[in-house]
């Protein structure tokens, strides 16, 4: 069942995984770079004077963008504060790129940066509460004509966890998040795909979920026979090849501030 997220547990999940976060996270990084495809392909050219990443966890999306366009200004923020330690390690092979970290739940933050010419965000929205927000606030900060492109993950993301479990986090469908951001941006380009991973046994998909720190869901505590019965239920329900399924749903989208 869908719940309210603990952003506690949130920064706790993923502050444990940042040195294994880039290792692990093969869908996560492979987003990274579709959608700063994505971006190039809206982007008239090179140049951005002033970029905002929402989430910029170890830096994948960073250096994506960094790869194929010129960013004089990049705003970075994470709820976790040492990931600033992973933006220094990417800003650094970029030579004039001045990068301003700020940490903090966006959702709370007091301020954001102003005149932005594009802002962008991976594998981040779908932690936040209040999207409808969120995107008002970011328009206001977006000159007109100006980009606004995320990935998240929509209904089908691990939906064999959940199905198990019975919870998970509330993904939107890419209906929906064209709908809400569409309020204040024009729609340039959107798309979905799943992704399955398989792994050999049961165990080491949650070695795996727990080593990209997307376990932050919920403080539950795994009894010996609570976990052994999630173990025998997924060799079950979601025997794939030789091993188990866990399925990934990207979506992504690029839109452009309306210029009146």
């Amino acid at each position: 069942m869908p719940m309210l997220i603990d952003k506690r547990l949130v920064r706790e999940r993923f502050r444990r995984s940042l040195k294994s976060y880039a290792r692990h996270a093969v869908v996560q990084n492979a987003m990274a770079a579709g959608l700063s495809e994505m971006v190039c392909r809206a982007h008239s050219g090179k140049l951005f004077e002033r970029v905002l990443e929402v989430g910029s966890g170890t830096g994948a999306l960073t250096a994506e963008m960094l790869k194929r366009s010129r960013v004089n200004l990049y705003f970075a923020n994470d709820i976790v504060e040492e990931s600033r330690l992973f933006l220094d390690d990417v800003i650094g092979n970029f030579p004039g790129t001045e990068l301003r970290f700020f940490a903090g739940d966006i959702e709370s933050c007091a301020a954001l940066p102003s005149e932005l010419d594009c802002v962008v965000s991976n594998a981040t929205l779908q932690w936040l509460q209040d999207l409808d927000g969120l995107f008002s606030r970011i328009s206001r900060c977006i000159r007109p004509g100006g980009l606004l492109a995320f990935s998240t993950f929509g209904p089908s993301n691990m939906r064999e966890i959940a199905n198990i479990e019975n919870i998970g986090l509330v993904y939107r469908s890419l209906e929906e998040l064209e709908l809400l951001a569409g309020r204040y941006f024009e729609l340039v380009e959107s798309s979905e795909e799943e992704i399955v991973l398989e792994f050999s046994t049961p165990e080491l998909a949650l070695r795996h979920i727990r080593e990209t720190g997307v376990n932050g869901i919920t403080r539950r505590l795994w009894t010996k026979s609570r976990y052994m019965n999630f173990l025998e239920s997924y060799r079950q329900r979601f025997a794939s090849g030789s091993g188990v399924s866990l399925t990934y749903h990207p979506v992504y989208c690029c839109l452009k501030k309306k210029m009146s």
